[in-house]
């Protein structure tokens, strides 16, 4: 039995599977996923789970060394926002990136997967870039 927080087994499974570079997408309801692309649909009704609770459980397994955002999500100013500015303020997301929002779609194309939450609020969206622990 696993001792971290996420019980995902198809998460779980992306994650250990990622190298230096690779981007894993974490989404709202509505994010577009490109086809080829791997769908970690987690989403079971709006909200559940919300785009923050996914984040930090993703970040307890994932070595992240960048992030990238959408210029609207500025703009928009959801509730996911805070807690990504709490991370990043903390060192946990690394370097920022931000690219406007159809710049954003297509870098989902090089993802390796897009989790989608059941968070409805527009633009919470993140690509994380994984680093290397050593």
């Amino acid at each position: 039995m696993k001792k971290t927080a996420l019980l995902n087994i198809a998460l779980s499974r992306s994650i250990a599977g990622l190298g230096h570079g690779d981007i894993l997408v974490i989404g709202d309801a509505g994010l577009p996923v490109p086809p080829g692309v791997e769908l970690i649909d987690l989403a079971l009704t709006p909200g559940i789970p919300d785009f923050a609770s996914v984040l930090r459980v993703v970040l307890s397994e994932m070595q992240v060394e960048r992030h990238v955002l959408a210029d609207e999500v500025f703009k928009a100013q959801p509730p996911a926002l805070a807690e990504v500015e709490r991370l990043h303020a903390g060192g946990e997301l690394g370097q920022r990136q931000v690219l406007s929002h159809a710049d954003f779609k297509t870098l989902c194309h090089q993802a390796r997967a897009v989790v989608r939450t059941g968070e409805c609020k527009p633009y919470s969206n993140i690509a994380l870039v994984a680093g290397v622990t050593f």
